[in-house]
């Protein structure tokens, strides 16, 4: 899933922590980070923030409600 636009990096985190199954970023280099786990989240967050790269991450959810409830925060904030 790509993810466009987030502005607010802790409501998004927010809704990370809500997932039931795990919520992974997939770096430039195609490592994997755990977004669930609060220190890869930071890390890898203020990374892409820094550098001004929010239009462009991918991240993988592994049950399907999750997709649903990322996607709402998406479209409604």
């Amino acid at each position: 899933m790509k993810i466009k636009n987030i502005t607010d990096a802790g409501k998004f985190l927010e809704v990370v922590c809500h997932c039931k199954g795990d919520v992974e970023l997939v770096t430039t280099q195609g490592d994997r980070l755990n977004l669930k786990s609060k220190l890869c989240a930071c890390i890898s967050l203020a990374d892409y923030f820094t550098e001004a790269r929010m239009d462009d991450i991918n991240i993988i959810l592994h049950e399907p409600e999750d997709f649903e409830m990322l996607t709402e925060f998406l479209v409604r904030g």
